[in-house]
């Protein structure tokens, strides 16, 4: 338990540090674009490169791929039965609030909950895998025939293409042929990859913590709250009773397994969602707000599963 509080206490002082440097601007107007869009494209990319070379396939076609895939779409679809039966949203809406009910912040917080709090960042990678390679290609696939107009939709090759120019899919990939082959790439190039994929986790802390900075939740009149509450509770509670479940019952884990599976599950939502949204201008204070409550809420959420299980 000390470890943990250990790796919680890393990673609120540096949050903490961004926050302050975007309510005092030290950094400029758009440091928090810059400094994710850095980890996003540069450091998180050499860090996939660098750890999935230098590990053991198990462990990303494992359990958590399983449980990580499975507790996922399986959240994603309560709500969007929710949305579409219950509350009567249209299919866009009710595709970024799946997505905000089940789409899981995997960089920000992943990776530094991941090194330290799990000790161990290989618990991230068949999330991270999985979330580019199939559930954002699906979702964009149904915005693009449902959000868009007919003259504004692209072609179905053209949108299950865009993962393939992700950088961080490209490093994932990358990582797994060195590791299938079994090849490791000399020292020169190793070590640089090392250096920057270091550099991911504070980045991306500091990144994260000036995002906080200014931000208005459940707005009168603009934020649909019904929504939010909806999106948030299956994210936050729903989500990791399901990993739970998944982890002990249908593959007997126990210990530090299934504490790390029900961490993975219970961390907020992506601000990947919001990007989106943006795009295609649906949904984009729903997945907003429900970024923010979920952030806010995986504090204590992660501190009694922690207490529970760790």
């Amino acid at each position: 338990m000390s470890g943990v509080v250990s790796g919680f206490t890393v990673i609120f002082l540096v949050v903490g540090l961004g926050y302050v440097l975007g309510r005092t601007g030290v950094l400029g107007d758009h440091a928090s674009t810059t400094l994710a869009r850095l980890v996003f494209f540069v450091c998180t990319p050499a860090l996939l490169v660098h750890s999935l070379a230098t590990s053991d396939l198990s462990a990303v076609f494992s359990p958590t791929l399983a449980v990580a895939a499975t507790t996922a779409v399986g959240t994603g679809a309560v709500y969007l039965a929710i949305a579409r039966l219950g509350l009567r949203r249209e299919v866009p809406e009710a595709v970024i609030g799946a997505l905000s009910s089940s789409y899981v912040n995997s960089v920000n917080l992943g990776l530094p909950i991941a090194i330290f709090v799990l000790d161990d960042e290989s618990f991230i990678a068949p999330l991270l895998l999985f979330q580019i390679v199939f559930y954002s290609p699906v979702a964009l696939t149904a915005l693009d025939f449902t959000a868009l107009d007919s003259n504004r939709r692209t072609s179905v090759w053209r949108t299950i293409a865009v993962p393939l120019r992700n950088p961080i899919l490209v490093g994932g990939v990358a990582g797994l042929i060195m590791s299938l082959i079994g090849w490791v790439p000399p020292k020169p190039i190793m070590e640089p990859l090392d250096m920057l994929g270091q550099s991911s986790v504070p980045l991306a802390l500091l990144a994260f913590g000036l995002t906080l900075t200014g931000a208005t939740v459940f707005k009168k009149g603009e934020s649909p709250r019904r929504d939010v509450v909806l999106a948030s509770a299956l994210k936050m509670f729903a989500m990791p009773a399901l990993a739970y479940v998944l982890a002990r019952w249908a593959f007997g884990m126990t210990g530090h397994h299934l504490f790390a599976q029900v961490v993975i599950a219970a961390l907020p939502t992506a601000q990947n969602v919001l990007v989106y949204a943006t795009r295609y201008r649906r949904g984009e204070i729903l997945s907003r707000d429900t970024a923010l409550v979920t952030t806010v809420l995986s504090v204590p959420v992660i501190a009694v599963i922690a207490w529970l299980l760790a």
